[in-house]
């Protein structure tokens, strides 16, 4: 097709050069072909000219009009007919018999649903999460959503608030439909363009979603580094003693777990600075409720903090508590009350499997990989690794993702054990983390499985990432 459109202008130039030269006098008798072109387009013009035999004008005359009016009315004619008929029934679009549905419902074999890879906890399959979930639909019935903002507020909704509120050590509690829209709606209402915010630079879309909704001040931090924290703070606080600004809210804004790259933030340090500087700080606790801290509420108890320390804490419900937001708010209920009962050795469990998969991974000395993360996130539940070396440029990730899908592809079929690649959406292009591998230990996971995770993950990185190195 390029082709054809490349040539057809010059074509078409070349065809009205040679008609061109057909009304030279010189040209026809040098060139005999064009003197039949001259006279051929002549007699054409003739017969196509007012008066001439192929004019419109002529064809009326004679009512040539007739037989284009009935050849419009046959076709016409035609459709109606074609309207009221009925397409013959072939044997495939038959129904089928209550025989042949029941054969097919007996060979059919569903998919197994398995649990969400962030669903440390793992408890899904709960007899008393199930109890509760049946009890909920009992009572209130199934339907295709049931946000507050159709159907009002329900009694189970005030009691989930309560529960979260009592769970978290704090004085109330709200409840969000949809858990990556929680953090977009927190923080614009606290903060608008008069205010200030510092972030992280490694947090996650729905905090950067918010931040930029707000449309207050926004300054990043490098990820992790509290000197880089103190340093903006720091700074703030000269341009307020330079110049005077009208009061405002400031506040500091992390995640307990980050789900881009696994590590825990120092909140510890932070909570001195943001004291210090008279910031109200904001964590996202998604990845860390249920599993960090010694009765699983999360990063914060982890590092130490009392629930009055931290200002905000928003969350997902759709990782250690097994849910979603949403209508079946019942049931979150009852994941609150098992994890306050039974989390401590849960808790323990996926951080003690956290732990040795670090560790394991490495010992293993895993081939083009390492392992995101210090010390101080050993029991992080969420690991991410890393191509080593890293790609240096945004336009280097796409070649790593797919060198990693390699990989893990490799390692589903050779040695039986899932992984996932790290997607981000094309919103987050311009500050996503290099490319990695995502794993999500969790309390279900045995000692075997956290070892022969790390040795197949070992084992294929020698297969792909040894043979990439050495084709490039």
């Amino acid at each position: 097709m390029g082709f054809i459109a490349r040539i057809l202008p010059l074509a078409t130039l070349v065809c009205f050069a040679i008609v061109a030269l057909s009304n030279i006098p010189e040209a026809r008798e040098a060139v005999p072909q064009l003197e039949r072109l001259h006279y051929a387009r002549v007699e054409a013009w003739a017969r196509l000219r007012p008066g001439g035999a192929w004019h419109p004008a002529r064809f009326i005359e004679h009512h040539g009009h007739l037989v284009l009016e009935g050849s419009l009315l046959l076709v016409i004619l035609y459709l109606l007919v074609q309207s009221s008929s009925k397409p013959s029934r072939s044997n495939s679009d038959r129904p089928l018999s209550e025989k042949e549905v029941q054969e097919l419902c007996d060979e059919w074999q569903p998919e197994p649903l398995g649990a969400p890879l962030t669903e440390f906890q793992r408890l899904a399959g709960h007899r008393d999460i199930l109890a509760a979930a049946h009890a909920t639909i009992r009572r209130f019935g199934v339907g295709s959503c049931g946000p507050r903002g159709f159907y009002g507020t329900l009694d189970v909704h005030l009691e989930l608030e309560a529960a979260l509120a009592k769970y978290m050590g704090t004085q109330e509690a709200i409840l969000y439909s949809y858990d990556l829209a929680t953090l977009p709606s927190i923080i614009p209402a606290f903060a608008n363009r008069k205010d200030v915010i510092v972030a992280d630079e490694g947090c996650n879309y729905a905090i950067r979603n918010g931040c930029s909704l707000s449309r207050a001040r926004v300054l990043y931090f490098k990820h992790n580094d509290v000197a880089d924290l103190q340093r903006i703070l720091e700074q703030i606080a000269a341009e307020d003693r330079k110049q005077s600004r009208p009061l405002n809210r400031r506040f500091v804004i992390v995640e307990g777990v980050y789900a881009n790259t696994g590590e825990v933030a120092p909140l510890a340090e932070i909570a001195i600075l943001k004291n210090k500087f008279k910031y109200r700080l904001i964590v996202d606790d998604s990845v860390g409720l249920g599993v960090l801290g010694a009765s699983g509420r999360g990063a914060i108890e982890e590092a130490g903090l009392n629930a009055d320390d931290v200002e905000i804490v928003a969350a997902s419900l759709g990782n250690s508590l097994a849910t979603i937001g949403g209508f079946c708010a019942g049931d979150r209920t009852a994941a609150l009350a098992i994890i306050a009962s039974e989390g401590g050795e849960r808790s323990k469990k996926a951080r003690s499997n956290a732990q040795r998969f670090r560790s394991g991974a490495a010992d293993a000395k895993i081939n083009g990989l390492h392992v995101v993360g210090g010390a101080e996130s050993a029991t992080s539940p969420l690991v991410h690794l890393r191509l080593d070396p890293t790609p240096a440029t945004h336009a280097d990730y796409p070649a790593g993702d797919l060198l990693l899908q390699q990989l893990v592809e490799d390692c589903l079929d050779k040695e039986g054990v899932l992984f996932a690649v790290s997607k981000y959406s094309h919103l987050e292009a311009a500050y996503r983390p290099p490319p990695s591998v995502r794993v999500a230990l969790s309390a279900a996971h045995t000692s075997q499985d956290v070892d022969k995770a790390v040795a197949a993950l070992a084992a294929s990185a020698r297969r792909i990432l040894k043979s990439t190195a050495r084709r490039s």
